[in-house]
């Protein structure tokens, strides 16, 4: 199985990934950590669709992840300054480096199990590192090999952000799901590239190829 991640510049294939199946439905489309607050409270119905239509125009606000023609996966990566995380007071702030975030992992039904989400997580860092940023964090859960509910799983797992070589950096004060969220941080300054191969316990193992992002 060979994966496809590059920056998201297809609105439609975004709103596969993150969009209701009702276009006035009330749902997240990615935006409640992507937006302030204020902004991202007074959007609803079909405005929230319009909002991530904006974004994309204005630069991807993500990764997609394609198996052949078919988008499979969605990872939301942005600069932190610009996202609520710079005035999240449950996740803190461990340096005044201009890091950039990754905060929703999404794989699209019927391809979970596949690898999808570490080759996300790889294309969000090399898109991130091609865009200047000094360092990356997540914050995930730290399930310790329990079972995450689905609807939570958006986060990611500690285990996913060390196989991906992220350390663990900070606790916060965020719960997701009874398990604690930890600050996850890979610095990009090192030149460390995001392995092309990558492994898992699953069948099919996906293979990660990213494209040239400037």
């Amino acid at each position: 199985m060979t994966i496809d991640v590059h920056p998201a510049t297809s609105f439609d294939d975004v709103a596969t990934m993150v969009g209701p199946k009702r276009p006035d439905a009330n749902v997240c489309w990615c935006l409640s950590y992507r937006l302030p607050g204020p902004e991202h409270r007074s959007l609803s119905g079909r405005a929230r669709g319009e909002r991530m239509r904006e974004l994309v125009a204005e630069g991807p606000p993500g990764v997609l992840a394609y198996d052949g023609d078919d988008v499979v996966g969605w990872a939301a990566i942005h600069r932190r300054a610009d996202t609520s995380f710079a005035t999240n007071r449950r996740i803190p702030h461990v340096d005044d480096l201009d890091v950039w975030s990754v905060w929703c992992i999404r794989v699209r039904p019927g391809h979970r199990g596949k690898g999808i989400s570490h080759a996300l997580l790889a294309g969000a860092v090399e898109f991130a590192r091609s865009q200047g940023a000094p360092a990356i964090e997540g914050y995930p859960v730290d399930n310790r090999g329990e079972k995450v509910d689905l609807t939570m799983a958006y986060v990611g797992t500690r285990s996913l952000f060390e196989r991906a070589g992220f350390v663990k950096a900070a606790d916060t004060d965020s719960v997701l799901n009874g398990f604690p969220r930890v600050l996850m941080r890979l610095d990009l300054a090192d030149g460390q590239r995001p392995p092309a191969k990558l492994a898992g316990s699953s069948s099919a193992i996906a293979s990660a190829i990213f494209r040239t992002w400037v």
